[in-house]
């Protein structure tokens, strides 16, 4: 791994930079700060859709986000998305129809950059009543390109639930998960955050030898690997999935405990 001073940091958001109560510590804000006056930008990785990005747009001010795993690239300073990488409608009709002929009671909703469908049955955790979110029959979910689908069943397991749609799924699209909760999370075929993040660090004339990146679950997976295997640091938070703490070559301290300015500040 490099011992060279990074010069781009790209960090997952929910369980990583943000706190259990969903802010971003003053300690951690101010090093952030402290990196960006020197001239090294911060890119946010999550699997969060572009219109969940204003609050930190608050915070961080400038900067490129990849949003939904990797598929949008968000300028966060105008707020707007400069790229997208979508699952076509022949792939999401195919997925949708093969997943809800294995599990009948899976429910699906996408993601199209700012704005959120999803099927009557299907219920969201957040932004239920919220602009840009509203319910829409299957047939009209897959007629248009999407920035992600997503898969929910509220009875079985989270592994088990997982291994299914990666089955029905196959090579034509990526999946992943950032939740403890049988929510699959899918993308275009190898669009992940490692895909996304690499864009944004060419924009810098960066390479993965002179990354950090910071997450904590399995969607962080694919830009650990990327980062690791060019001789960057993947760093993990002390509570991160198994699958991820095997993926990382260090580890800090938990998102409550301020892990991503600790690491920063050691460097």
């Amino acid at each position: 791994m490099s011992d060279r001073r990074p010069r781009l940091i790209a960090s997952d958001m929910d369980g990583t930079l943000l706190r259990s109560d969903d802010t971003v510590s003053e300690a951690t804000v101010a090093e952030l700060r402290r990196w960006a006056d020197d001239g090294v930008p911060l890119v946010l990785a999550t699997g969060r859709p572009p219109r969940w990005m204003r609050r930190i747009r608050e915070v961080v001010r400038t900067g490129t986000a990849v949003c939904c795993n990797g598929a949008v690239l968000l300028d966060l300073g105008p707020f707007e998305i400069l790229e997208e990488d979508a699952l076509p409608p022949a792939v999401l009709a195919d997925v949708t129809a093969g997943l809800r002929a294995e599990q009948p009671d899976t429910w699906f909703a996408v993601e199209y950059g700012l704005e959120f469908r999803h099927e009557p049955v299907y219920r969201p955790r957040w932004d239920v009543d919220a602009p840009g979110v509203a319910e829409a029959p299957l047939e009209d979910l897959v007629a248009a390109p999407a920035a992600k689908l997503l898969a929910r069943h509220e009875d079985m397991g989270r592994d088990e639930f997982l291994r299914l749609v990666e089955r029905v799924v196959g090579d034509r699209a990526t999946v992943t998960n950032s939740s403890s909760e049988a929510l699959a999370e899918i993308s275009a075929r190898g669009v992940t955050k490692a895909t996304g993040i690499a864009r944004v660090a060419a924009r810098h004339g960066v390479g993965p030898e002179d990354v950090v990146v910071f997450g904590d679950m399995p969607n962080d997976i694919a830009a650990f690997d990327w980062v690791r295997e060019g001789g960057g640091r993947a760093v993990a938070m002390a509570h991160a999935h198994p699958d991820l703490l095997a993926a990382a070559t260090d580890v800090t301290r938990t998102n409550d405990e301020d892990g991503v300015a600790t690491f920063l500040a050691s460097l």
